[in-house]
Parts: C-alpha cells; structure tokens; sequence
C-alpha cells in the first residue's frame, strides 16, 4: 500500500468515529448548555476558570456566534473536567468518497470534450462505452497525482 493510500485510510478510520455523532451544536453553545445542565451560574464558573461573570457572558456569547478560539474551547473543557474534541466529517462520508465524486466529476469534463467533438465530426457516442471511459479515465487521474484533483 502507497503511503498516501495508508495516510488516506487512517484519515477516514478516524473520520468515522466522528460520523457516528449526528447531534449538532446546541443552539446556545456548549459552554451555555454545560454550565445551565450542571446548575452553575456565570459566578461560579467564572470563579472555577478564573474570569469574571462578564468574561463567562462573552466567551458564551462568542461561541454562539462562532467566534470563539479553539484555545478559548479547551481550557475551558479543563475547567469542566472535560477534553475538547473536534474534527471534520465530509458531507459524502469519507475523503476517499471526496476523492471519488471529485475524480468523476473531472473525468466527465475531459470525456465530454472528446465526445462533443466527436459527434460534431457525426461519429455517435455510445452511451455504455461512455460510462466506461468516464469510469476509467476517473482510475487513472486518482493513480496518476491527487494534487491535480484540486486544481
């Protein structure tokens, strides 16, 4: 196995993990939601992590709004007892489905260019053999550079 091909799989093992949650952020923030489901006011956390009620009122109000440092994210998870995590999870799944969709999408460009100019010099395309080169001219751009997917 190629080691961009080993990279790309231990990527996406990890990327699964954070496909399972399915919840979005809570409308108020986490730190909002944290503190109200512990019954903490702004005072007491602000005195666990060493801030003022106004400080706890902006950090809340800078996650909410996604203005927030990830820095900003993680101690105050330490304050919590809590570990921060986060990641990306692609809309198709995985990166080798991005990989994918992105490699199609760039073979049906080269091959309708071939096939347009075909059928202006009146030679028909058939639509199965169509299929097939745009499958493998698909193969052959993600072997060849996946840099060049991104150009």
């Amino acid at each position: 196995m190629k080691t961009q091909e080993l990279i790309l799989a231990q990527t996406d093992k990890r990327i699964r993990k954070f496909a399972r949650i399915t919840e979005d952020t809570p409308p108020k923030g986490w730190i909002y939601t944290l503190r109200t489901s512990l019954g903490m006011s702004m005072r007491q956390l602000g005195k666990i992590a060493n801030i003022t009620p106004q400080g706890v009122m902006d950090i809340e109000s800078r996650e909410k709004e996604g203005n927030i440092t990830i820095a900003a994210l993680e101690q105050l998870g330490k304050n919590f007892n809590m570990k921060l995590v986060y990641g990306f999870v692609p809309m198709e799944g995985s990166l080798q489905k991005k990989i994918d969709k992105q490699a199609l999408a760039m073979a049906k460009k080269i091959i309708s260019r071939t096939s347009n100019s075909m059928m202006l010099e009146d030679q028909k395309v058939n639509p199965a053999m169509l299929s097939k080169s745009i499958k493998a001219k698909a193969q052959e751009i993600k072997q060849k550079n996946l840099k060049s997917l991104w150009e």
